[in-house]
Formats: C-alpha cells, sequence, structure tokens
C-alpha cells in the first residue's frame, strides 16, 4: 500500500527533472518542466523508501520512463543518482534518486518482473481522512523462472519499441503501453 500525502513539495518533482534531466546522456530533449503523462508506485517491503515510476515529456521531445525514489535520509555511496532535495511539508526533507541507483527499487521491480506482481495501491491521506486514489498508469511483470533470470534489471528509458531479451515490467496508461523494464 502506497500511502500519499497531501502535502507541499518544495521544489516539486516536475522541477527537480528539468534541472537534471539535460545532464543525462540518455535524454534528448529541451531544458524545460516536464509533464507529467502517467504515474504509479511500488511498495517497499520495509516502509522506508517511495518508488515511482513516472512517464513524463519534456516539450515535444519522446515520452520518457524516470523512475524516482524518496527517502528520508541520504542513501551512502548513491551520490551519482541523486536527482535532488524536496521539502515536504509532511514528512520533512526527501532525498529524491534516480531509481535506476537504488537497491530498494532494483530489488522492487525484479521481484514484480519475477512475480507477475503489479503497482501497489495507493492511499491519499488528507485532513485525517484516508482515501483510495487510482494510479494513472498500471504495471504488470511478466513473470520469470529464477533459473531463467540472472537478476541484470534494465531500465528502459525512453517510451516505445522495445525487443525485450528477457522477463519484462510493462507500464499501460490512457493512451499508452510500453515496456519500462527488463530482467535477464
Amino acid at each position: 500500500m502506497a500511502i500519499l500525502h497531501k502535502a507541499t513539495i518544495v521544489p516539486g518533482k516536475l522541477e527537480l527533472l528539468a534541472a537534471w534531466l539535460p545532464g543525462r546522456d540518455w535524454y534528448d530533449g529541451p531544458a524545460v518542466e516536464p509533464e507529467r503523462v502517467a504515474a504509479a508506485r511500488f511498495d517497499d517491503p520495509e516502509g522506508e523508501v517511495g518508488i515511482e515510476a513516472l512517464i513524463v515529456r519534456a516539450g515535444d521531445g519522446p515520452l520518457l520512463h524516470v523512475p524516482l525514489t524518496y527517502r528520508g535520509a541520504p542513501l551512502d555511496g548513491a551520490g551519482a543518482w541523486l536527482v535532488g532535495t524536496t521539502e515536504h511539508s509532511v514528512l520533512g526533507t526527501r532525498w529524491v534518486y534516480d531509481a535506476e541507483g537504488d537497491p530498494v527499487y532494483r530489488a522492487v521491480v525484479a521481484e514484480v518482473i519475477r512475480s507477475g506482481g503489479h503497482e501497489a495501491a495507493e492511499e491519499l491521506h488528507a485532513d485525517g481522512r484516508t482515501v483510495r486514489r487510482e494510479p494513472s498508469m498500471r504495471l504488470r511483470g511478466s513473470t520469470a523462472d529464477p533459473g531463467d533470470v540472472t537478476g541484470d534489471l534494465t531500465v528502459v528509458r525512453t517510451v516505445g519499441p522495445v525487443m525485450a531479451m528477457g522477463a519484462t515490467l510493462t507500464g499501460t496508461w490512457d493512451g499508452g503501453s510500453a515496456v519500462l523494464a527488463i530482467l535477464a
């Protein structure tokens, strides 16, 4: 269960991505704040790390898969994966990472792929109430026999046709569907 809070977040994740994306070697778009197209969450079994799969578009560039993790403290040895920090009005300072470099993300997505799992249910906590929220994207693992994969996870960044050699994580949203990660 992904627990979300009605909160003020400064800077917002799309603002962080506007500054961070142009420095990525896989990014070929304008230096503008991206638009959120779709998103879904995964559960961290320990309940400590927020895990989100985002589909964004910057200007007229291609759709991009940008998975993020949100942590309450810096992740040791992951400075190269840091997108930035943000102030969350409920949770305090959050360290936002490119999830590809976060071991919690890698383990959770590998397990979702192996088991044929899916995105987490989302609960929004606001004004003393809890409301279930539908994610704007559905995620599904293809399943894999543990003997068929070594555990190498590849995050697919540019949304489009992919020749997947291995088990996959697929995202489906209004108007699109794509392989987002491959476990080989």
